[in-house]
């Protein structure tokens, strides 16, 4: 069984000293380890921005895909060969902006895919604008006067779109954080866990200090049900977004892959796709 030190490759992350990334990626590897896979068994895909290198730095299959198109490559990747983990990673603005249509309807479909998003409230890889993540009154290059937008609210958007799992943490609490991601692999169905991934360069509101006072954890409630959708959604919204824990788990919903009707187990690169002269002929002459 791989140790997470065989998902680490040559390639020597060039992310800002001290951008919260560093975790984020460290947790992935041993999340993969702690849950038995093989870098073999393991597929990152990614986005664009900063968040975008992750899938390079990780010993597995990897593909960097293009702004906000993650999640449709991702999927593509999924249902090409169920037997590999997928997991998918992109920034706020990545999943929540160009690409927020394709997270819906990710979430929607609930195909067996773990979407990590790098919340930073920021778009750090341009140099520092507003994103769909950042509050209202937030000064950049972008809204040099404040942004007159309403921050939007990822979680309360999985909730409403029927998410299977939701899942919410900060990128210094690694040990929270691989248990989650370790949850959220074996999940069946769309698991979307969102990640404070503080931006020490552009984003000097949103700090790890600042998280650390308003964040509420919800290891300090035993008695919370993540069963309970209306609860769940409840508590999303009194504490306006800034909770972590596993907020909301639905077991009993079947995954995409498992409700589509002669959906093979074994990966296309295993199965017999060859066709004879007489099957090719047959087809073809449906086009006369």
């Amino acid at each position: 069984m791989a140790t997470f030190k065989e998902f680490r490759n040559n390639v020597k992350p060039n992310w800002c000293p001290g951008c919260g990334d560093f975790s984020i990626q460290a947790a992935i590897q041993r999340a993969a380890a702690n849950v038995g896979l093989e870098p073999e068994n393991l597929a990152v895909i990614s986005g664009i921005g900063c968040s975008g290198r992750i899938s390079g730095y990780i010993n597995a299959y990897g593909f960097h895909g293009i702004h906000g198109r993650v999640l449709p490559i991702a999927q593509g990747v999924k249902l090409a060969n169920r037997e590999l983990t997928v997991i998918a990673s992109g920034g706020d603005g990545d999943g929540f902006a160009i690409g927020m249509g394709h997270t819906v309807h990710a979430i929607r479909r609930n195909l067996n895919v773990t979407y990590i998003v790098m919340d930073n409230q920021i778009y750090g890889l341009t140099k520092g604008q507003t994103s769909p993540r950042s509050a209202e009154g937030f000064k950049t290059k972008s809204t040099p006067e404040g942004s007159i937008e309403s921050t939007l609210s990822p979680l309360e958007i999985a909730m409403s779109a029927g998410a299977t799992f939701v899942a919410q943490s900060f990128s210094s609490d690694l040990k929270q954080l691989t248990r989650l991601i370790e949850e959220g692999i074996n999940h069946e169905g769309f698991s979307l866990i969102n990640v404070f991934s503080p931006c020490v360069t552009f984003n000097k509101i949103n700090t790890y200090d600042w998280f650390k006072e308003n964040i509420i954890n919800l290891e300090q409630f035993p008695d919370y049900d993540p069963s309970d959708r209306v609860n769940a959604m409840n508590k999303i919204m009194e504490t306006n977004g800034l909770l972590t824990g596993l907020i909301y788990q639905n077991k009993t919903r079947k995954s995409y892959e498992n409700l589509v009707t002669g959906f093979k187990q074994e990966g296309l690169s295993k199965q017999n796709i060859k066709i004879t002269e007489e099957e090719f002929d047959k087809l073809v002459a449906e086009f006369k």
